[in-house]
């Protein structure tokens, strides 16, 4: 039977409830126990456990299936930081700030964020329109295609 990986369980899970990234993770079990380790590693002890999940997904706010070359985008990024503050979840003050900064410029150019993926930004912001109730312009279905990793 192949040797486990994980050394000391109590010791991972303190570090999710702490917030370490995996690729944290990955750095500190290579340099204190000599381990290479994956993120899916990670990923399925989290899920395992029933810990948390490390992301918030809000397809309300980000109902795009969002090219991988369109994914860091800012106005992606901060609909991810309002989708986790919607969720309850902490926020550094840095995301705090730029998250208020950003919806404010939203409010004073009275635009929301739209999102075609045949464009080379991909994200852009455009005058808010009738029925645009949130920070985004809704498309007319939802594209995100992925998958709840915590239902398998």
């Amino acid at each position: 039977m192949a040797k486990r990986k994980i050394q000391n369980e109590q010791e991972v899970i303190r570090w999710f409830e702490e917030g370490k990234t995996y690729q944290w993770m990955i750095d500190e079990y290579k340099r204190k126990y000599g381990i290479e380790t994956v993120p899916s590693m990670w990923g399925n002890f989290r899920r395992r456990r029933g810990l948390d999940r490390r992301i918030t997904r809000d397809d309300d706010l980000i109902p795009w299936e969002v090219k991988e070359e369109h994914r860091w985008k800012y106005p992606v990024a901060m609909l991810r930081v309002e989708a986790r503050l919607r969720d309850g979840r902490e926020l550094t003050d840095a995301d705090r700030a730029r998250l208020e900064s950003w919806k404010e410029m939203l409010a004073e150019e009275d635009a929301v964020v739209h999102y075609d993926p045949d464009t080379e930004d991909g994200f852009h912001y455009i005058k808010r329109q009738a029925g645009d109730v949130d920070l985004i312009h809704r498309p007319p279905r939802k594209t995100t295609a992925r998958r709840n990793a915590d239902r398998d």
